[in-house]
């Protein structure tokens, strides 16, 4: 069975994501740096990809698959940790 994600929310220190199998995961957003640093305006422009497989974030090339949501991998890219950097 392929769980997909279904809606994207954020609240001040996390993002939680609703999954098709009716569970609402959330992780830290310091798992993502790009989404940690991003204005509450860049981070509503999220899409679906892949059906739901992936969320997409174009504003600030952000991609997080909803499997590796699933398995706790956090951002594989190397982003600076600091505003305006």
């Amino acid at each position: 069975m392929n769980t997909l994600a279904e809606a994207v929310s954020f609240g001040q220190e996390f993002m939680r994501v609703d999954l098709s199998d009716g569970r609402r995961l959330g992780v830290p957003l310091a798992y993502f740096a790009r989404l940690l640093y991003a204005t509450s305006e860049q981070r509503s422009h999220d899409e679906m990809s892949g059906g739901g497989a992936g969320l997409h974030w174009d504003g600030i090339d952000e991609d997080v698959s909803v499997q590796g949501f699933l398995l706790g991998i956090g951002d594989q890219t190397n982003v600076p940790h600091a505003r305006g950097a």
